[in-house]
């Protein structure tokens, strides 16, 4: 073989053998992954303890009573006699409708009342002069019918004369539009040289009485019936009474109110019950369309077990736990719940005290998967906000 051919050679071996090496090398198995560390979860214990039970509704206030003023006789406004939006006794002057014409229909009416009672004078004196005469035959009695007859007519006009002047004088009476009752009177509807009155009452302002203010809510069909049950179970239960109303600005109304009165059906339309309560309103602070949210104590659970919110997960009205067993594997369980108080949820059953729950971390979480846990800061004391209801 010439010579030059041995250096090709030599550079084919080399080649194959890297070549040989390289596959040995990747032929080899790959080592095993590290074992993942479990995922971190925080959890809570489950609080066993007494809690009171609220139930919070919304609502708009209004007036006690709110009268609506109205000219009950035609006739131009004269003057309005009153500050808006001031308070106001029963009897105060409001307005003043112009009362000639009234005055001089009540002068006509007298007048016609003074003419029937001269003409039932003047039959009653001929009743009695022919009376007597009858008897003699010095008269017919058809004459002495006819003074009977008169006699009857006049009677019957001068009661419809006084009639009519006792309607004229109440007429009169109705130019001056007075207060009602005591109360805080709003804006006026018309203004001085307006026609009031014609065809119908003209509306002219309103009254509200105030103290005490009504507030109304509407109380869901679940809560209703959560509180017939507890009615029923416990015999003639007293009514709700102390009840809280937190205003708009966050703030406390010093004066705790009462159940006044219940609607007799539920609207078919919103599905709730209307209720009316009561509040004392010494202050004048409440008007009329103001919103609030009152606030009852309607029970006390006592040793009811407590998980944060957040710790319970709903699906199709099912709702479950997450619960961490001594070797730090998850169960999830399915549990009964009870009414919402704070940021907690009272557990009805399917947990027991001292078990531990997941409150944060849910979402990674698999049946039977092991973590790692870690406290969580206690939540809030129970008892310091309304219960939401029961869930169903």
């Amino acid at each position: 073989m010439p010579p030059r051919f041995v250096p090709q050679t030599r550079q084919t071996l080399f080649a194959a053998a890297f070549i040989a090496v390289a596959f040995a090398a990747g032929c080899k198995e790959k080592a095993p992954p590290p074992p993942a560390a479990p995922p971190e979860v925080y959890v809570v214990d489950v609080v066993q303890k007494d809690v009171p039970v609220y139930l919070e509704l919304v609502g708009q206030t209004q007036g006690f009573e709110d009268i609506d003023v109205r000219a009950r006789v035609e006739g131009f406004l004269q003057s309005v006699d009153f500050e808006e939006g001031t308070f106001v006794r029963k009897g105060d002057l409001l307005y003043q409708i112009d009362r000639a014409p009234f005055e001089a229909t009540l002068a006509a009416m007298k007048g016609e009342q003074g003419q029937a009672e001269a003409a039932l004078t003047k039959a009653d004196n001929d009743v009695a002069r022919y009376t007597p005469l009858v008897k003699k035959q010095a008269v017919s009695q058809q004459e002495l019918d006819d003074a009977l007859a008169a006699q009857a007519a006049g009677r019957a006009q001068v009661a419809a004369a006084k009639a009519a002047v006792d309607k004229a004088t109440i007429d009169l009476g109705y130019t001056r539009v007075t207060a009602p009752i005591d109360g805080l009177v709003g804006v006026t509807q018309v203004k001085a040289g307006s026609l009031v009155g014609r065809g119908e009452s003209t509306l002219l302002t309103t009254v509200s009485r105030i103290n005490p203010i009504l507030m109304n809510v509407g109380m869901t069909e679940a809560d209703y019936l959560r509180l017939a049950r507890r009615r029923s179970a416990n015999g003639a239960a007293p009514p709700i009474s102390g009840i809280q109303l937190t205003l708009a600005d966050n703030t406390i109304h010093p004066f705790p109110g009462r159940v006044r009165t219940v609607e007799r059906a539920v609207n078919a339309t919103t599905g709730t019950l209307g209720v009316q309560l009561e509040f004392p309103n010494d202050k004048l602070t409440l008007r009329p369309g103001q919103y609030g949210r009152a606030r009852a104590l309607i029970e006390t659970r006592h040793n009811a077990l407590l998980v944060p919110q957040r710790a319970v997960q709903e699906l199709q009205n099912l709702y479950s736990v997450a619960v961490v067993g001594a070797d730090n594997k998850v169960v999830f369980r399915n549990v009964k719940v009870g009414p919402r108080v704070d940021t907690l949820w009272v557990i009805e059953d399917g947990l027991k005290p001292g078990e531990q729950v997941v409150a944060e971390g849910l979402q990674a979480l698999r049946d039977g998967m092991t973590v790692r846990t870690k406290p969580m800061a206690a939540p809030a004391a129970a008892g310091t906000a309304g219960a939401a209801g029961e869930a169903k």
